[in-house]
């Protein structure tokens, strides 16, 4: 069984692979009531999370229930989810397609609340070794990553926003790309802390997800994304 909530793959499917920087800590995390553990949530969409597991940790079977609280910066959301995969490093858990946890999941991942935990890495002090080239990066522990390129004249050479399980990309003269996330796993670098993502990437443009991106572009504020350079991803995405 392939370890990602979407379990059907066709051999017509197009991958592609990404080693994108990884902020070291995370803020959004989840607490099983059956211990006293604490997991980090490295993925998180409507439909389920995947947790960070240490090495030493016992295998969980599959379809086992779990019940907890998700914890964001003041937000507590409680759930309820059946283990659908486990790696050394991962576990991937699927959220009981409930109505009222629909609900309250669709709230908690509410634009605006991503929005609110966006953190320009590119800008704070946490001893992080950022690329030359990097000239932006949001971050909010998880559901959104923005990541914008320069040339070395100062030109945009490309970005990347991963939006839930979307994914888009534009790179100066090759054009744009949306697609669905797959996967992601810690790269070991002796110099920047790293995830290898592995993207499906679509035959062609999805209007619906260039949608979604568009939305959430126009929710960051000025002082995250200059204006100008929001109009310009916007224009990529139009």
């Amino acid at each position: 069984m392939e370890k990602r909530f979407n379990l059907i793959k066709s051999d017509f499917e197009k991958h592609e692979t990404r080693i994108l920087p990884r902020f070291p800590f995370c803020y959004l995390t989840f607490k099983p009531d059956s211990n006293s553990r604490v997991y980090e949530i490295k993925d998180i969409s409507p439909t389920g999370m995947q947790l960070s597991l240490k090495e030493e940790e016992k295998s969980l079977k599959e379809d086992t229930v779990l019940k907890g609280e998700i914890h964001w910066l003041g937000k507590v959301l409680s759930v309820t989810g059946v283990v659908k995969w486990q790696t050394q490093n991962r576990l991937g858990i699927e959220f009981l397609k409930k109505r009222e946890q629909l609900s309250s999941l669709e709230n908690f991942l509410h634009i605006q609340e991503m929005v609110k935990r966006l953190k320009p890495l590119h800008k704070l002090d946490h001893g992080l070794e950022i690329p030359a080239r990097l000239k932006y990066w949001l971050n909010s522990d998880g559901p959104v990553e923005v990541f914008v390129w320069n040339h070395s004249d100062g030109e945009i050479a490309k970005f990347q926003i991963l939006y839930l399980t979307t994914f888009f990309e534009w790179e100066d003269g090759v054009g744009s790309k949306t697609g669905r996330i797959l996967s992601k796993r810690n790269v070991d670098s002796p110099l920047l802390t790293e995830d290898e993502w592995v993207f499906h990437i679509d035959h062609s443009l999805d209007e619906e997800k260039l949608e979604c991106v568009k939305t959430l572009v126009f929710h960051i504020p000025d002082e995250l994304l200059p204006s100008d350079l929001k109009t310009f991803i916007v224009r990529q995405l139009s």
